[in-house]
């Protein structure tokens, strides 16, 4: 990486007769030097996700103190950062669309990890989708945002049972919600589990708002890692022989099904305009 590379030595006859203590006042002065020269945040970002996710695959979660670490540099992100402000195209209205297009930006991905950034503008909505096998860290960099995740249930008794079989309708499959509330930044990076924490989520922008999100490992059709979109029914809906959920937690359960398309949602790539990433 640039900023981080050793100065050379510096040779010659000059240099190797100056006396010690002119030697290491000089070395002192190029160590502060080089101290000075603060890495930007997303390379510290991009640097922090490839020793996280050195060892990632699907359904790998790393370690506590390597969460911990990624969590603190994303939560230090700004928008200035990653060069963006509220006031770009990106994040405007526009009345010709049903829902407001959404902007992908960018920034890196490789076989362990992707990195980006989703622009909203107002009402902009990423519909229910899941992340299969895969840890998943958000980060809200302005705006307010809605958020409504969910995980699978499987903690039921074995004899209680988690799906239902409409008939002429694709299966439904119980899941019970985990976040249902705004968020306005800043506020504390979120960060999902392949099998717990909010797998399953929807983004609904109440302001115009931006998601940098850091996903370990990335999608990945040919791996098992396709991203499946979903709609959600009232519990109620569906009547299921041999499931009993007590009345007053039937507000937090909520039947899925995957959806085969995908009705106005428009995601449009664009190029990264913020600080460069060096790879070493």
């Amino acid at each position: 990486m640039g900023i981080e590379r050793n100065l050379a030595d510096r040779k010659g006859k000059d240099f190797c007769e100056l006396p010690k203590e002119t030697i290491t006042n000089s070395r002192s002065r190029r160590n502060r030097r080089r101290s000075s020269k603060k890495m930007p945040p997303v390379q510290k970002l991009f640097e922090t996700c490839k020793e996280v996710f050195a060892s990632s695959g699907t359904g790998i979660v790393p370690p506590t103190q390597d969460i911990d670490k990624l969590r603190s540099v994303l939560d230090g992100i700004k928008p200035e950062d990653v060069d963006l402000r509220p006031d770009m195209p990106y994040f405007m209205a526009n009345a010709s669309h049903r829902r407001p297009k959404i902007t992908y930006l960018h920034i890196y991905e490789c076989e362990k990890f992707s990195m980006g950034i989703f622009c909203l503008p107002p009402s902009g909505v990423i519909p229910l989708h899941n992340h299969p096998g895969m840890t998943v860290f958000s980060k809200l960099l302005f705006g307010t945002m809605h958020i409504k995740s969910y995980d699978w249930v499987v903690d039921l008794p074995p004899e209680s049972p988690t799906t239902v079989k409409p008939s002429e309708c694709p299966e439904l499959r119980l899941a019970k919600v985990k976040v249902d509330a705004d968020f306005t930044a800043p506020c504390n990076p979120s960060i999902l589990y392949p099998e717990d924490g909010g797998n399953l989520h929807c983004f609904t922008a109440v302001t115009a708002c931006a998601v940098l999100d850091v996903l370990g490992p990335p999608y990945s059709d040919f791996d098992g890692r396709h991203c499946t979109y979903y709609t959600n029914y009232p519990f109620p809906d569906f009547s299921v022989e041999g499931l009993s959920i007590p009345e007053e937690e039937k507000n937090v359960y909520e039947w899925l099904q995957e959806k085969d398309q995908l009705e106005d949602l428009k995601v449009e790539g664009k190029m990264y305009s913020g600080p460069t990433i060096v790879e070493n």
